[in-house]
């Protein structure tokens, strides 16, 4: 049996709970609940309309008039704002501080609910002032910070779609995204410290404003040198804001267009992913509220740029009324120690992060709670990666024995996550307690049917209202289908292998394009990592499989970035080869053991398994990858060396 790390006390108090309690239903335990909620989606989420109660104009009786997929329609009847319904904030008072931003680049910004209202106003009109209407793009080339976040609900606000992009992305990442949605208006800063360094990006501004003919006008934010002059043309942010105007919302449909996402890119343009006002709301605050159990008297931390959708998702936390808690800079400077301690300072009562920062963390040996006074975490997100059955106990010995962790899984392409947590239901070690609510998720076997106890494919049955409205420019939906739909007709292929345990968790091992088979037995990347990557020596490591044409075993490969001090010889590698011998199985032992300088990964952080092997395949690596997409653009050139 998986250790039980948590359980829930059940006493009535948290915001399911009391769903559950207001419902006509009566439901046992959490799956019953799960299962109703995506056997009869038009209850379920008419049930999360009437809790979440957005400001809105029309009846919202009908929450499913089509459950095609794609093409669903969802609450036909109704008009909303995404801006209006976050500006709200439920249990805050006008002079409540909202907004909490560290930042390594100045000093900490706080905003009260009326002055984050105030703020939104001003740029509201400021965007009309330049001639910003409805459907018109938004970008932000800018981080974690309050202005962004102004900027967003005031493009929202007026109808006006928003993008952002974080400003470590280089040049020929922005325009690749950027040119496929035309701009009329962008924010951009100066540069940013990342730790110790002022980073400059007045260059890149100027190449991306010079590629983007659409833009009639460029607002400049001086954060990284306050005195920093603005390019010709441009307008400032204290003059997009310099105006006080009532504050204004148009009520659109629910399957208007909010936000602009974007695929990482690694295999081509950016996928622009188009989300509506409606999904969002609707499905942010099942999670925020639901999920993780999120109100008016949290303090809501999410580490992320804006080239992530857990930026998107963090921001949403005025939906519930709790206080958004941004940080922009290096979060390991000067060392791993410097979040908890934040989170310490900022009175943080949610901590999300990555797993591979809790990974890391586990493995400095760092003990949290001795360092910082973390008794007011009340919850732990954990994503970006599986976190596995150590980076749970650890999290449980090391920083809080009492908080509900929620290691969770989803993507950019739904902004939510597919499964996850919930306040009800046990924390398992190494496993995602259950599957979201609403979020019909199964695991396929190779006959397309479901599959419990077996590792299968991640699909999802049945729509979700935050599934995008589809592609910007995708007129006839063929890429839409294509990227989600063509491989099982009507049923959502994620890409992921995920096991769904008799009890309701659910692990996931990798993705399903980048599977190892080895004598017919399918081997997911991520508990490859979970082994090597916890040997002290091994920094980071990339598995790839090359199959065997004529139907032999093929070759496994194990890439690894090694520690300061440590050396590849015949020791270590033994040492790796009996770990996964031991703990996983002989299979799982590589054929060759390469060490490389750097690994490459996507700005968002994802190891890039599929590029890697394609160029080992002999793929030419600028037909491989977009190497604009990755940290450091150079990483794949090592792996040319390699080619069978």
């Amino acid at each position: 049996m998986t250790d039980i790390l948590w359980s829930p006390p059940l006493d009535g108090h948290s915001r399911l709970e009391q769903f559950m309690a207001d419902l006509d239903h009566r439901f046992d335990d959490y799956e019953s609940l799960w299962r109703w909620s995506v056997d009869e989606p038009n209850a379920f989420w008419r049930a999360i309309w009437l809790a979440s109660d957005p400001p809105s104009d029309g009846d919202p009786t009908r929450a499913l008039m089509d459950d095609s997929m794609p093409g669903a329609v969802w609450f036909p009847d109704v008009r909303l704002n995404y801006a209006e319904s976050m500006l709200r904030m439920p249990g805050r008072a006008d002079d409540d501080t909202v907004v909490v931003a560290a930042s390594q680049s100045r000093d900490d910004v706080l905003l009260t609910a009326h002055e984050l209202r105030d703020q939104v106003a001003r740029a509201r009109a400021g965007l009309i002032r330049a001639g910003v209407t409805e459907g018109d793009r938004v970008a932000a080339y800018s981080p974690n910070i309050p202005e962004t976040l102004v900027l967003l609900l005031a493009a929202a606000s007026l109808g006006a779609v928003f993008t952002s992009c974080a400003p470590e992305f280089g040049t020929q990442s922005v325009v690749d995204r950027w040119q496929q949605i035309e701009p009329t208006v962008l924010l951009a800063v100066d540069g940013y410290r990342y730790g110790a360094k002022g980073i400059d990006r007045r260059a890149e501004v100027e190449a991306i404003t010079a590629s983007l003919p659409s833009l009639r006008a460029v607002v400049w934010l001086p954060y990284l040198d306050p005195a920093a002059e603005a390019p010709a043309g441009a307008i400032t942010w204290a003059d997009l804001t310099a105006e006080s105007a009532p504050l204004q919302f148009v009520r659109l449909p629910f399957s208007a267009p909010l936000y602009v996402l974007f695929s990482s890119g690694t295999t081509g343009l950016p996928k622009p992913i188009v989300h509506g006002h409606g999904g969002i709301t609707v499905e942010h605050f099942k999670s925020l509220a639901l999920q993780h159990d999120l109100g008016p008297d949290d303090r809501f931390f999410w580490f992320s740029t804006t080239g992530w959708m857990m930026w998107n998702l963090l921001v949403s936390g005025l939906a519930v009324g709790s206080t958004v808690v941004m940080f922009d800079g290096n979060p390991a400077y000067p060392d791993t120690a410097m979040l908890w301690q934040l989170a310490e300072r900022l009175q943080v009562t949610y901590f999300g992060t990555s797993a591979p920062f809790l990974l890391q963390c586990r493995k400095e040996g760092l003990v949290p709670r001795e360092i910082a006074d973390l008794s007011r975490l009340r919850g732990i997100g954990s994503t970006g990666a599986p976190l596995p059955a150590e980076g749970f106990r650890w999290v449980y010995d090391s920083v809080s024995a009492t908080a509900h962790l929620a290691s969770t899984s989803g993507g950019t392409d739904v902004c939510a996550a597919f499964v996850g947590a919930a306040p009800i239901v046990p924390v398992y070690a190494g496993e995602m307690s259950c599957r979201m609510l609403g979020a019909s998720v199964e695991a396929y076997d190779d006959q397309h049917e479901p599959v419990v106890g077996a590792l299968g494919e991640l699909v999802i049955t049945r729509p979700m209202p935050s599934m995008p409205i589809g592609f910007w420019g995708d007129t006839d939906g063929a890429r839409y289908r294509a990227t989600y739909f063509e491989d099982i007709p009507g049923v959502w292929r994620h890409g992921d292998w995920i096991t769904i345990t008799e009890r309701g968790t659910c692990t996931i091992t990798g993705r399903s394009d980048a599977t190892l088979n080895r004598g017919g037995v399918r081997l997911g990347t991520s508990e490859f990592y979970t082994v090597v990557e916890a040997l002290p020596e091994v920094l980071d490591s990339l598995v790839v499989h090359l199959e065997d044409d004529e139907g032999g075993a093929g070759r496994l490969l194990l890439f690894i970035v090694l520690a300061a001090g440590a050396e590849l010889d015949d020791a270590l590698t033994g040492k790796i080869s009996m770990a996964l011998r031991s703990q996983l199985s002989p299979r799982h032992v590589p054929d060759a053991l390469h060490q490389v300088a750097a690994l490459p990964r996507t700005l968002s952080g994802k190891k890039l398994e599929v590029p890697v092997k394609k160029i080992l395949q002999g793929t030419p690596i600028e037909d491989a990858a977009a190497t604009g997409a990755l940290i450091d653009p150079t990483a794949l050139e090592v792996f040319a060396r390699f080619i069978r």
